[in-house]
């Protein structure tokens, strides 16, 4: 494996997540395959693909769920290859999931106060959460349309209601990078429709950057700046939206041609 790469130069400095040559084995088959990708601060980037195209894994390399078997991710310039889930996102990255991550027995409020950073994380279950922590869920709440529900537990809550307050709780985190696995998945026309409109408040407003999975192929041409293409582990192409819609690699991809 490659050494360590502790500082980007000057031109680099607006990178704020990068994959350098990510390779992952599973036994005989590449699921990652020497894939390069930066994202920008400011940025929302779409990553797409066919089933199969490795997508997860990626995603799973990362955020540390996964070690790669070689290459190296970088995050605010500094190599954190190997580390351990936690200490990634205690370095500024979030992530959501495909499959919601709430805590059904605790009330909407609840998943909120466990979930901030300032009250360092899970561990504030045993504590009293801090007001400053209170004004943030209230303020979560509202912006997502979940306040009248904060006393409701969260298992009762629809799949489409349960993704707005997972996207809420990894926002009480203050990550400065958001990685979102299908946020459109599972979740009705008129939801979906405030979901683009949170992911863009969210990116401009709180100044999150945003990379995000997704198989809704409207949605991620909507919301994307920049998008990049998986097919058999390899990234195929990168570019705007319009570009991706044209090309050819990408079609054939999603055909099955290639």
């Amino acid at each position: 494996m490659s050494q360590p790469t502790q500082q980007r130069t000057e031109s680099d400095s607006d990178v704020v997540l990068e994959t350098q040559g990510v390779t992952k084995t599973f036994g005989g088959l590449t699921a990652v395959d020497d894939v390069d990708l930066a994202v920008e601060a400011g940025e929302i980037v779409g990553l797409i693909g066919p089933n199969g195209a490795g997508k997860s894994t990626l995603f799973n390399c990362i955020t540390g769920t996964l070690t790669p078997d070689d290459g190296e991710i970088v995050l605010h310039g500094t190599t954190v290859t190997g580390k351990p889930e936690y200490e990634i996102a205690r370095e500024g990255l979030g992530r959501m999931f495909q499959h919601t991550r709430v805590y059904g027995e605790m009330t909407v409020m609840r998943n909120m106060l466990v979930s901030a950073k300032r009250d360092g994380g899970i561990g504030s279950v045993l504590r009293r959460p801090s007001e400053e922590a209170r004004e943030q869920a209230t303020e979560l709440l509202q912006y997502v349309g979940l306040w009248g529900l904060r006393d409701v537990r969260a298992g009762r809550m629809s799949f489409g209601q349960q993704k707005l307050l997972e996207f809420a709780m990894a926002l009480m985190a203050e990550p400065d990078v958001l990685l979102m696995d299908e946020p459109a998945g599972g979740i009705n026309p008129s939801m979906l429709n405030k979901l683009i409109e949170y992911i863009r408040s969210a990116n401009t407003d709180r100044e999150v950057t945003i990379f995000l999975i997704e198989h809704n192929m409207d949605f991620v041409m909507e919301v994307a700046d920049r998008i990049y293409v998986l097919a058999h582990g390899e990234k195929i192409a990168e570019g705007p939206p319009a570009e991706i819609q044209e090309n050819d690699r990408v079609l054939d991809a999603y055909l099955g041609r290639e």
